[in-house]
C-alpha cells in the first residue's frame, strides 16, 4: 500500500502558504483514492505553530520545527525534508513547486534513492498514480507513471483548491533533525514595495499589455510615458499582476520605446509563463496562437483591441471590447478611484 506525505510549509505570517494548502487538498484526494495512508509534514519556525495548522481527519502530522528553519536555506531545509519523508516512511511525497522546495527536493530524491518529476498540474489514476505535466511550451501533454519509490511530485500552484477546514490543536510529532554546518546566514529580507511589484501570483486578475501601448496613437505620436501610468494606475487599483507578450519586452533590445518597469519575467506565451488567475484582460495585442497559448488557464478572457478581426474575436475570448485601450483604461481608472476614495 502507497503511503503519501505532503510536505509543506509556513509564510512569514506563520501560516501555511497558499500553495502549500493546495498540497494537502491533492494529497487527501489522491489518498482517499487509492486507500493509502496520509501523512502531513509540516516545516515551521516553532510548535505552536505547527500544533494549529489545519490538516485532513485521520492524516498523521509531522513537524520540523526550530529557529533554523524560520527562513529558506537550502542545508536546512534539505535535511528537514529528509527527515520528514524518513519518519513518514513515505513512498509517494508532494510539495508545491516554489523556490523554497523546488530547489531542494531534487538533492532529497538523491538522498533517498528516489525520483522527481516537477511542474505538474494533475495527479490522475484510480489503482496508480499517473502524473499529467505539460511540455514543449505547453503544447503537448504527458501522462507519467513510475514503479520507483520514493516518487517526489512538485504541483504547480493554482491546480487545486486550497484545503479549509477549522484550526484545533492537534497531535502533533516532532522529528528531530540533525542540521550540517550551516555556511550560510540569513541577516535579513528586502522585498519590492508593494506598488513596484507587478507579478502578483495570488491576484484574482491578470492585465497583459501589447505592443500598440508603445506605438503611434490616433494624432501620429507615441504616448508610452501615458500608457505606463495607466498600466501601473490600474495594477495599483486592481491590485491586478501584469503580463506582457513578447513583442513589447523584446521592443527594449530594438530600440524601440519601451514601458521600463516590464521585463522577460513579465512575458505570456509560449516562450514565456503560463498563468492560472481567475480572470484576465489583454489590452493593444492581436491575440495570435503564440501568445494566447499562455492563456489556457485563464478562467474568464476578455480583450481591449480596436481591431475587429483580430484572433480575440475569433474564440479565443470571452468578451472583446473594440475600442482604444487608452480611453478605456483612464476611463476605468477613474471609476475604481473613485471608489476606493
Amino acid at each position: 500500500m502507497e503511503s503519501i506525505l505532503a510536505l509543506t510549509h509556513v509564510d512569514e505570517s506563520g501560516s501555511l502558504t497558499k500553495a502549500s494548502l493546495e498540497i494537502v487538498t491533492a494529497a487527501a484526494e489522491l489518498a482517499s483514492r487509492l486507500g493509502a495512508s496520509l501523512t502531513m509534514g509540516i516545516v515551521a519556525p516553532d510548535a505552536k505553530t505547527a500544533a494549529t495548522t489545519p490538516a485532513p481527519a485521520g492524516a498523521r502530522l509531522l513537524a520540523v520545527t526550530g529557529e533554523a528553519f524560520a527562513q529558506a536555506r537550502y542545508a536546512s531545509d534539505a535535511a528537514a525534508c529528509e527527515a520528514l519523508c524518513r519518519a513518514a516512511q513515505a513512498t509517494i511525497v508532494l510539495a508545491p513547486t516554489g523556490s523554497r522546495f523546488a530547489r531542494v527536493l531534487a538533492g532529497v530524491a538523491y538522498r533517498l534513492g528516489g525520483v522527481i518529476d516537477t511542474h505538474l498540474t494533475a495527479i490522475g489514476g484510480a489503482e496508480s498514480v499517473e502524473a499529467t505535466r505539460w511540455f514543449y511550451r505547453q503544447r503537448i501533454e504527458g501522462i507519467l507513471s513510475r514503479e520507483a519509490r520514493p516518487w517526489f511530485l512538485l504541483l504547480e500552484a493554482g491546480t487545486h483548491a486550497a484545503f479549509t477546514a477549522d484550526s484545533a490543536d492537534a497531535q502533533v510529532e516532532q522529528v528531530p533533525v540533525e542540521l550540517p554546518a550551516l555556511r550560510t546566514t540569513v541577516s535579513g529580507l528586502r522585498a519590492p514595495a508593494q506598488g513596484a511589484q507587478t507579478i502578483r501570483p495570488d491576484a484574482k486578475l491578470l492585465f497583459v499589455a501589447g505592443a500598440g501601448w508603445t506605438k503611434k496613437q490616433s494624432d501620429g505620436k507615441v504616448h508610452a510615458a501615458e500608457a505606463g501610468e495607466l498600466i501601473l494606475g490600474f495594477l495599483r487599483l486592481a491590485g491586478a499582476s501584469l503580463g506582457s507578450s513578447k513583442s513589447l519586452v523584446d521592443q527594449g533590445g530594438d530600440g524601440q520605446p519601451v514601458l521600463p518597469f516590464l521585463t522577460h519575467m513579465n512575458q505570456i506565451g509560449q516562450t514565456g509563463a503560463t498563468p492560472r488567475h481567475a480572470k484576465g484582460l489583454s489590452t493593444c495585442c492581436h491575440g495570435e496562437e503564440p501568445h494566447v497559448v499562455g492563456w489556457r488557464f485563464i478562467g474568464e478572457r476578455r480583450a481591449i483591441s480596436l481591431d475587429p478581426n483580430c484572433g480575440w474575436t475569433r474564440g479565443k475570448a470571452d468578451v472583446v471590447y473594440v475600442a482604444d485601450a487608452f480611453e478605456v483604461m483612464a476611463k476605468l481608472n477613474g471609476l475604481l478611484d473613485a471608489r476606493k476614495g
